[in-house]
Parts: C-alpha cells; sequence; structure tokens
C-alpha cells in the first residue's frame, strides 16, 4: 500500500448533517498528488453519526468510539492510524472548498521552518473566524482583550496582542495561535511533539499544541488565500455562530463550559505559572474563575 501524501483527520461528536456536508466537500475537492485518506473518530455520537459514514463514505476509515474522549485523545487516536506524510486536523462543521487542500498543501512543502498551517475560516455571515489567528494569552493580552482596551486601540500591538488584528488579513504571515478547526502540519513533527495533550477534554488544547510547535523552533503560518466555512462550536452548543443549526442538550453544554474554564487553568500552570510572579498568578488563576462561574451559569440557567 503506498503512502498517501495527507490524512485527515476530523473528530466528531453528534454532528451528522455537518459531517455529511464536511465529507463531500472532501470529496468534491481538488486531491493533493499522491492522493489522501481520511479518517473520521466519533466520539461516541448518538445521531447516527457513525451509521453515515459506513453507509454513505465506505472509503472514509471510522474509529467509533464507545465513549466520548475529548477533542485531543480523539486526535490522537486518528493520528494513530494515519499514514500520511501530512495530517490535516479538521473539524466536522467545516466545508471545504475545492483548492482547500492542494494549494495549502503546495505551500506548506515548500516550507521546511513551518511546523503549522492554517486557511482563512470563515462564518457563514462570511465574517472572519478571529479565533484562528491569535497570539498567546499571556496575562497581559488576555487583561487588554477581557477589559476592552484591545477594542480601543485595535491597530496597536502593544494592546491587540490577543486577536493581533492588525496584521495585514490579506497576506501570508506567521502567526502565534491557530486553531483545531484547521491544522495542517508535517506528520513526522506532529508524531515528535507527542500529538495532542490529553491533559484538556475541550478547549485549550489548539493553543498548547501551537505553544510547542513554537517551542521546537517552527513558524505557525496564516495562509489567506483559500476560505473554509466554519460554523464553528456545533459539538459544544457554546457559540451563537452555530446556535440555530445545532443545540446540545444542557448537560453537554455546561461540562463543556466547565471544561472551558479548566483548559485555562491547566495551560496557564503548564507554561506561565513559572514565569511570572506570584500574585500575577493568583489574580490570573480568579479572573479565570469568576469569568467560568458566569459562562457555567449561562448555560445552566438557559
Amino acid at each position: 500500500m503506498s503512502t498517501p501524501t495527507l490524512s485527515i483527520v476530523i473528530v466528531n461528536y453528534n454532528t451528522r448533517q455537518l459531517l455529511d456536508d464536511c465529507l463531500a466537500s472532501i470529496v468534491a475537492a481538488e486531491a493533493p498528488a499522491g492522493g489522501l485518506e481520511v479518517i473520521v473518530v466519533d466520539n461516541a455520537s448518538s445521531d447516527g453519526s457513525q451509521a453515515l459514514v459506513r453507509e454513505k463514505y465506505p472509503a472514509v476509515q471510522l474509529i467509533a468510539s464507545e465513549v466520548n474522549r475529548g477533542f485531543s485523545a480523539a486526535n490522537n487516536l486518528g493520528m494513530a492510524v494515519a499514514n500520511g506524510r501530512t495530517i490535516l486536523f479538521l473539524n466536522s462543521d467545516t466545508r471545504l472548498e475545492p483548492d482547500a487542500l492542494a494549494k495549502p498543501l503546495a505551500y506548506l512543502d515548500q516550507q521546511p521552518k513551518v511546523g503549522a498551517l492554517t486557511v482563512r475560516l470563515i462564518y457563514p455571515t462570511g465574517e472572519r473566524d478571529p479565533d484562528n489567528h491569535r497570539g498567546f494569552p499571556t496575562p497581559w493580552n488576555a487583561i487588554c482583550h477581557f477589559s476592552g482596551l484591545s477594542k480601543l486601540f485595535p491597530n496597536d500591538p502593544r494592546f491587540n496582542g490577543y486577536f493581533q488584528s492588525y496584521k495585514n488579513m490579506q497576506e501570508t504571515h506567521p502567526v502565534d495561535v491557530i486553531a483545531g478547526s484547521y491544522m495542517l502540519m508535517p506528520m513526522a513533527l506532529c508524531r515528535e511533539l507527542g500529538g495532542w495533550d490529553e491533559t484538556y477534554f475541550f478547549y485549550g488544547e489548539d493553543i498548547d499544541f501551537c505553544y510547542r510547535i513554537h517551542e521546537a523552533g517552527y513558524q505557525i503560518i496564516y495562509y489567506p488565500h483559500v476560505e473554509v466555512l466554519h460554523y464553528k462550536g456545533a459539538s459544544s452548543g457554546l457559540r451563537k455562530e452555530s446556535a440555530k443549526i445545532a443545540k446540545p442538550p444542557k448537560e453537554t453544554r455546561v461540562r463543556v463550559a466547565k471544561e472551558s474554564v479548566r483548559a485555562m487553568k491547566i495551560f496557564y500552570s503548564k507554561f506561565y505559572r513559572q514565569q511570572y510572579p506570584w500574585l500575577v498568578t493568583a489574580v490570573v488563576l480568579a479572573g479565570i474563575q469568576i469569568r467560568g462561574w458566569f459562562r457555567i451559569l449561562k448555560h445552566q440557567l438557559t
């Protein structure tokens, strides 16, 4: 069996129709020279997602988990069986344009110092997904973002380090953090870094991965010459962008809200605790917890 150029790993949780649309867009897209393989890791969906893959997409490799392992662990399951030279981690709530595989892959192949690449993710409204173009959530960046300073000074790098929207979004350029919604990277580097940190269940794992890619000496690139539709938050139910098409039960939404708070604490403790004085750490962790209480309460009441 020849080694495919590209392995696509899609984690799915109760997004049957969106998964169908995503897989159909992959089938219709221009395949890279050397071919591709598609792996769907289903986190114990109850909406018929697994049957859909088996019946409609027999060429897709399905890993059917009996429990919801979370995003990181499921991605690692897919990575473990992937054979491609390059791997694309892709959300089930995305839809590809015809050039969304071959064109970014051709760029990545010419850039040995690039450890990961993403494209321009857009919402159905046409608005750019800001979470796919970010700086690291340092205490200063987080303060500027949550206090509103970044909105007051959107073109000043000193105050808008969180989303870095002062950069030219029409040109290819390095960025600190991209989302796991579309993350293309060399398979060798992915395995060298040990894949995704399974300490995270949902949220934060892509920031962690990006931090480790930078630590390994590689760039992360924002490549805006390809657009991919992103409904966003379909599995979690926490995002207004997908509220009309996905409404997970309250139990799921509350759990994900709690996990998002835990993820922020994990990331800060793992990478920043030793870099900042104890007082800064205390303030940051308190802020995370307070913001988390409001987020959890919101979903408990809806």
